[in-house]
């Protein structure tokens, strides 16, 4: 039986124009894991706290004072990409740092048999640049745009010093990411093949 791989692509909501990116992955991929490749693909730093909302459910990492709050948030490691496809999931809100509030659509495009001697997750495509950490969410994040773009712009010369040289829109650095994905898939593969082997050593 083949593998089977889902085509996803990750768009930052509220703003124009769209920052996407689009990438495959192995339908036996949790939402944990999931939170990983997005973290990758952006790229986030990982700095800041996250949860993904389908339906009415929320995912993440469940804190004991959740209940407090009267929060219910489900572990996030629990779910899995071909859990919600056999659901008839196909699109669902990841967000990460709740200052910023950068929310992500997660959509599920497609599903298809995984190529033979590929090791999954892996970059297909995507366009522009994302928002450095902690810009201010997307009106800071278009401010920073603007001053960034005009040597004129009276936050332009603080704006460079505190991104730390300039900021091209559109090349995102495709290369990098592509190489952060194969990072992880290299990492997944050797988590699997040590599974595999401890799983063989075991008495029947």
């Amino acid at each position: 039986m083949s593998q089977k791989i889902a085509r996803i692509r990750i768009e930052l909501a509220h703003i124009e124009p769209t920052i996407w990116r689009r990438v495959e992955v192995s339908l036996t991929t949790n939402l944990r894991a999931l939170h990983e490749i997005i973290q990758a693909v952006m790229p986030w730093e990982n700095h800041h706290l996250h949860d993904f909302r389908i339906g009415d459910r929320v995912y993440g990492e469940p804190d004991p004072e959740d209940a407090l709050w009267g929060r219910k948030i489900y572990q996030a490691r629990s779910m899995r990409l071909g859990t919600l496809v056999d659901r008839g999931v196909t699109e669902f809100l990841y967000t990460y740092d709740f200052g910023d509030d950068w929310q992500h659509r997660i959509l599920i495009e497609e599903v298809t048999d995984a190529v033979p001697g590929t090791d999954y997750p892996t970059f297909v495509d995507g366009e522009r640049t994302a928002p450095p950490e902690d810009v201010g969410g997307p009106n800071g994040f278009m401010d920073f745009v603007e001053a960034m773009a005009k040597p004129r712009h009276p936050q332009h010369r603080d704006m460079v010093r505190w991104y730390g040289g300039p900021f091209n829109p559109v090349d995102f650095g495709a290369e990098h990411i592509a190489a952060n994905l194969r990072t992880i898939a290299l990492k997944r593969k050797a988590a699997l093949e040590a599974f595999e082997r401890s799983r063989n050593k075991r008495p029947h």
